[in-house]
């Protein structure tokens, strides 16, 4: 059954930012790693524009997910196609997002399960962790792996990150979504 899931709006500057009191949960992820898939798993509906062509999302997209949290889905990540200013203004958008968003109480970032942690994923680790917010590691597309595969594929995480919030999840096969949901749910959101 699909959720009452809204969106609300985008932005780019803080002075745009919807005004609300729920938590936000920040997702995060490379471009093409299966995020927009993902956020509709989550909503059991297509909220999200998903795209053959990497790099589509460019600003700041909030939903208001059944009044219980607040969804910010960020731009990917790793999108070379994109000019020196746009990493720039990329770049600027998300710092300011991710220190001064009062809301925001943990970060989702999702990966292609067949990818390795890399640089720009530590970076991501490492900033959310100064910022004092949780991170969330979302292991993207494990139907093209086998179950076996899948289940190494989580634990090289674990060990590679030193994180135990570490989730396999299918758009395919809909599996993941509602594991990760009812975990920032107990970590993030009902404190």
């Amino acid at each position: 059954m699909p959720k009452t899931i809204q969106f609300i709006k985008s932005a780019v500057l803080a002075k745009d930012y919807p005004t609300h009191n729920m938590v936000e949960i920040a997702i995060a992820g490379r471009s093409n790693a299966g995020k927009s898939s993902f956020i509709n798993g989550l909503a059991k509906s297509k909220i999200a524009k998903v795209s053959s062509t990497p790099g589509k999302t460019r600003l700041l997209n909030f939903f208001n997910m059944e009044d219980s949290y607040v969804l910010t889905d960020m731009p990917g990540y790793g999108f070379a196609a994109r000019s020196g200013s746009e990493l720039k203004e990329w770049k600027h958008m998300i710092e300011t997002y991710l220190t001064t968003r009062e809301n925001l109480r943990g970060l989702i970032l999702v990966m292609d399960i067949r990818r390795s942690w890399t640089d720009d994923e530590e970076i991501m680790r490492r900033f959310s962790e100064k910022q004092g917010f949780p991170i969330a590691v979302v292991l993207a597309k494990s139907d093209k792996i086998s179950h076996s595969q899948m289940l190494q594929a989580v634990q090289k995480m674990k060990k590679a990150t030193g994180l135990n919030a570490v989730f396999a999840s299918s758009a395919i096969k809909k599996e993941g979504p509602e594991e990760v949901e009812r975990y920032i749910f107990e970590n993030w959101i009902k404190e």
